[in-house]
């Protein structure tokens, strides 16, 4: 498993929340958000890590502040004027449905003096679940990043009950797309923001003017496409025990890419991308095993 061997430290930007997972029997909260997720992944993978992120200073607040310092993650948190997020996951009849309070909805982050010194200071910057569809944060968040080609990576990762603009969201997610490192999309972005399949979604990024897209394609693996060249692909990794949760399995598949990226640089050949991604599907097939969407090692 890929372990972290080097000092140098990721920045997260995105998204906190406490998850909140309801079906027939029982209601139960875990610390969530796809940056978070990623952030305390880092963390558990050895990466010393800070996330950005809005958190309010309330009890929610406090509990998520509790699992990051837990993960020693450092935290720089932007108020949250409305508390903290929380997004509840409705699984009674079936397939889950997805409800976002207020403050999820409207969440934000400033980028003032801490923020923009971390971004500066940070060997690679990872952006998950950010509201592209704010053309305000967007551009404040772009202005602090130097050198995105070499440490930008994105993963777009909207919610639909959280996204106010899709077209907006599109073109500004795929201005920085167009200037990154390496993007992360999986088959919900593709269905959710382009009403498209993953293969169409993959090629319109590289034709834009991405490096390299990550793609993850649930029970049909992932597959990495740099620009000029064929499509790499991997199957699902097969572990003992059942499947619990899938929720982390994106974020874990991104949390190990990194720090594959972060140990041994960004894969120049087929043989190294594929490595990568047979790493990121046994993080992601170990985290699966496990309910909440911790990252866990097999």
């Amino acid at each position: 498993m890929t372990q972290n061997s080097t000092s140098a430290r990721v920045v997260v930007v995105g998204d906190a929340l406490i998850d909140v997972l309801r079906d027939s029997e029982a209601s139960r909260e875990f610390a969530g958000g796809a940056a978070l997720n990623v952030a305390v992944g880092l963390a558990v993978l050895g990466v010393p890590t800070t996330l950005i992120a809005m958190v309010g200073d309330d009890a929610d607040g406090a509990a998520l502040r509790a699992v990051l310092d837990q993960f020693g993650v450092q935290l720089i948190a932007t108020p949250g004027p409305l508390g903290s997020s929380r997004a509840v996951s409705d699984r009674t009849d079936g397939e889950p449905r997805y409800f976002f309070n207020d403050a999820a909805k409207g969440r934000r982050i400033d980028f003032g003096a801490e923020e923009r010194a971390a971004l500066a200071g940070a060997e690679l910057i990872v952006v998950s679940c950010f509201p592209f569809d704010d053309t305000a944060q967007t551009e404040a968040f772009a202005a602090c990043v130097t050198d995105p080609d070499h440490r930008l990576v994105i993963d777009p990762n909207p919610r639909a009950g959280m996204l106010h603009d899709g077209p907006r969201f599109v073109r500004n997610f795929e201005a920085l797309a167009a200037r990154s490192l390496l993007v992360k999309v999986g088959d919900d972005d593709a269905d959710l923001l382009y009403e498209s399949t993953l293969d169409e979604l993959r090629e319109r990024l590289v034709d834009g003017g991405a490096h390299s897209v990550l793609a993850t394609a649930g029970r049909l693996g992932a597959s990495v496409t740099v620009a000029g060249s064929d499509p790499i692909s991997v199957p699902i990794a097969e572990l003992d025990g059942p499947v619990i949760d899938t929720m982390g399995a994106g974020d874990a598949t991104l949390a190990a890419s990194v720090c594959t990226i972060l140990n041994a640089g960004m894969p120049r050949d087929a043989v190294a991308w594929r490595a990568l991604l047979v790493d990121a599907m046994l993080t992601a097939a170990a985290t699966c095993r496990h309910e909440g969407a911790l990252l866990r090692r097999p």
